[in-house]
């Protein structure tokens, strides 16, 4: 039965009308069926619709299937502003600034993989600092640090730390043009400084996969992705440095709102004209942010590969392990979109959503122009992760964008509560899945039933025609911080 007030467009579409409260300028979309629908929360609702009245949005508040309440917008909110009479705001991007996932292939296979997995997942927790405040291994001096926020990724393969064909298969090519380091704070510099390379708290996590099941054979291969293959992911972002630059802005924002008199619903929503000094410094900020976090996955996968040839005492070669894609999922971004017939400059915000365009788009690499964008769905430790791919529909429709993954059905809270008296890390082991973590407290947060199930979530937007299922992957082994 759908909520009171919302009207069900078709079996994915869920409309917030733009009646359904005071100063709506435009509708909702939440892409949900029915049985994820009773899942759905009040509060949630409630942030695509406040959303909805922020000035300059085009078209309508968005919110993919693995929504739950957030910061200001709904984590699985997109919504594109325009240029010259919208907004940028600090809750459409979200505290952990381009966290994102960065998924790779290798030339093995589950039979040469899984006698080795816990000392794999061994030499990882040992190889990639995790955990709430974890330090890495690098220490770098300020000029170096300016240079990983100005040139991302592009500065670690320089240093030796990867391939320039890992640049080629990353968003941006792993690093976004405009960022400015000068705007950062100093405390943001200071909690940035010891955390590149490290993969952080919560929900964060490198895990072993294996292919257990492929949808579409050839986009399957033009990924190089086979049945059984031994595949890795990376989820992690910009760490303390992206929360406290995310944090600095808000205080400016809020003040913002005020001086240029822009009412909002909900304080959280704080946000500046888009043509204005405080958006344009927000946005310089964010893309260094965002720079730091591309950095950050591009160390990650280095070590990863280290512990792959150490474990197989052989070299890259036989590993065979390269980048298949690498994408963000808490963005702010100008992008070009048809709207009306007619093409525009937008502002898109994607919190807790991923970019998915589709065959021929201009920003693709040149091996996926004839595909598609890649889209990397994780799931939680217990269940899977999956592979989708760009559609024209999605780009038509929610300006090329996806879910990002399952969605939390419980709050760490509520997770711990639960979980209490339990062995959460024997429970995975007696399912085949070896875990490494920080702390008893981090498995308990992060056990498979404190979230949706990512199948039913990537069948919405697959069903939605938003992203296409290419692969299904099985974990194998992780780390969690």
């Amino acid at each position: 039965m759908t909520i009171g007030g919302l009207h069900r467009i078709d079996g994915m579409r869920l409309e917030v009308p733009k009646g359904y409260k005071t100063g709506m300028r435009t509708n909702g979309i939440i892409y949900i069926d029915e049985v994820l629908e009773k899942e759905l929360e009040k509060e949630a609702i409630e942030q695509v619709a406040n959303v909805a009245t922020l000035p300059g949005i085009v078209g309508p508040s968005l919110a993919m299937p693995d929504i739950h309440t957030g910061y200001g917008f709904t984590i699985g909110g997109v919504a594109a502003f325009d240029l010259k009479e919208g907004i940028i705001s600090p809750g459409g991007v979200g505290y952990d600034i381009n966290c994102g996932v960065r998924l790779l292939r290798t030339n093995l296979a589950r039979e040469e993989v899984a006698p080795k997995i816990k000392e794999l997942i061994e030499g990882f927790y040992r190889d990639i600092p995790t955990g709430v405040g974890s330090k890495g291994k690098l220490r770098l001096n300020s000029e170096e640090h300016r240079k990983v926020l100005l040139q991302g990724a592009r500065w670690v393969v320089e240093q030796g730390f990867g391939e320039k064909e890992d640049l080629a298969h990353a968003e941006s090519g792993g690093c976004i043009d405009g960022a400015d380091p000068d705007l950062i704070s100093n405390k943001a510099y200071e909690r940035g400084r010891s955390q590149l390379g490290t993969l952080g708290s919560g929900n964060h996590f490198t895990e072993i996969q294996y292919v257990d099941e492929i949808y579409d054979e050839k986009i399957a291969n033009a990924l190089g992705l086979f049945k059984t293959q031994i595949t890795v992911m990376i989820h992690t972002g910009s760490r303390g440095f992206g929360h406290q630059v995310c944090t600095d802005f808000l205080e400016v924002m809020q003040r913002s709102a005020a001086k240029y008199k822009i009412d909002l619903p909900d304080r959280e929503l704080a946000c500046a004209p888009f043509d204005s000094p405080e958006a344009r410094d927000y946005l310089a900020s964010m893309r260094a942010a965002a720079n730091f976090a591309w950095a950050n996955r591009q160390f990650i996968m280095h070590w990863v590969k280290e512990s792959f040839m150490n474990v197989f005492g052989t070299g890259p070669r036989m590993i065979g392990m390269g980048l298949i894609y690498d994408v963000a999922h808490n963005i702010a971004k100008v992008e070009e979109h048809i709207i009306n017939g007619q093409k525009r400059k937008l502002v898109i915000h994607r919190k807790g959503a991923t970019r998915a365009f589709p065959p021929g788009h201009p920003e693709l690499p040149e091996a996926y122009k004839h595909i598609g964008q890649p889209v990397i769905i994780p799931g939680d430790m217990g269940r899977a992760s999956y592979v989708l791919i760009g559609t024209e529909r999605g780009m038509a429709e929610s300006f090329g964008s996806t879910c990002h993954g399952a969605g939390r059905l419980m709050s760490r809270h509520q997770a711990i509560r639960r979980a209490k008296g339990r062995s959460i890390r024997r429970e995975m082991e007696d399912m085949g899945i070896v875990v490494r973590s920080a702390g008893r407290e981090t498995l308990a947060e992060e056990m498979p039933e404190a979230y949706k199930d990512v199948s039913n979530v990537v069948d919405v937007v697959h069903n939605a025609g938003l992203s296409r299922k290419v692969a299904r992957l099985r974990p194998l082994g992780v780390i969690k911080g």
